[in-house]
């Protein structure tokens, strides 16, 4: 992906089975994306994502990658890109946790942060030197409007997702100039199987609208992207709120 404004051919998804990354493959392969490789734990879901991009007309392929696991890493995605140039690869593993009962229990507290957090640093980490190799390509990773402060409502959640965001943006800046792009993706609240239930605290959107905005910041080559586009005046407004009167608004 050479020039900005094109689009990837070729596209490496970690967390082949996130419904955001799959609505970003289906757009990507209706522009120009004709190779998905989709990693993930292998199940029946990350089969039949393969089988819905293969009908769309992509050559698609599954790799076995658990985010749990930063030891294999390196030799998992590392015969990725053995097989070819990956033009883009999109960080979308994650997972919300319960804040109420993971307050109460450690252990999965600690398990929201080693898969948000420790496991994105280490595939980062692994796929950003890949495409420093290959001297071109853009890392987009999934953060969470979240990130930007601490809420009492999901702060597990949060603060995992604020240490990927800090993380994702360092990065950037060290491979900028290298030909390697990183782009960090803000959603708010985004309606999902995995969210089903819940009630939103801002804004909603869905996968279909965050693949949009990805599109759209891959031709900009923008670092950093919020969807819907206004949250980020919003974010930014509670970011500065005094705490006394945030902690008020009982978010």
């Amino acid at each position: 992906m050479k020039d900005a404004t094109e689009l990837p051919r070729s596209l490496l998804v970690l967390g082949g089975t996130s419904e955001i990354a799959l609505a970003t493959a289906r757009r990507l392969i209706a522009r120009r994306t004709r190779t998905v490789w989709l990693a993930g734990r292998p199940s029946p879901a990350l089969d039949e994502a393969a089988d819905h991009l293969r009908s769309l007309g992509a050559d698609t392929r599954t790799v076995a990658f658990d985010a749990l696991d930063p030891a294999s890493h390196e030799t998992v995605l590392g015969k990725v890109f053995a097989e070819g140039a990956i033009d883009m690869v999109l960080l979308a593993f994650g997972v919300l946790g319960d804040q109420a009962h993971d307050e109460r229990d450690p252990l999965r507290a600690v398990h929201v942060a080693q898969t948000n957090y420790t496991g994105a640093v280490s595939a980062g980490l692994v796929a950003a030197g890949a495409l420093q190799n290959q001297g071109h390509g853009s890392l987009v990773v999934l953060s969470a409007t979240a990130a930007e402060r601490a809420r009492r409502a999901d702060f597990i959640y949060g603060s995992s997702k604020a240490g990927l965001d800090t993380f994702a943006q360092g990065l950037g800046d060290a491979l900028h100039g290298t030909g390697v792009h990183v782009m960090v993706v803000r959603p708010g609240f985004v309606r999902t199987a995995a969210t089903a239930g819940r009630e939103p605290s801002g804004p909603a959107t869905t996968p279909e609208a965050v693949a949009t905005a990805i599109e759209l910041g891959l031709r900009r080559r923008a670092e950093t992207i919020w969807v819907p586009g206004p949250l980020r005046l919003l974010t930014t407004a509670l970011r500065h709120l005094p705490r006394g009167v945030f902690r008020r608004l009982g978010v």
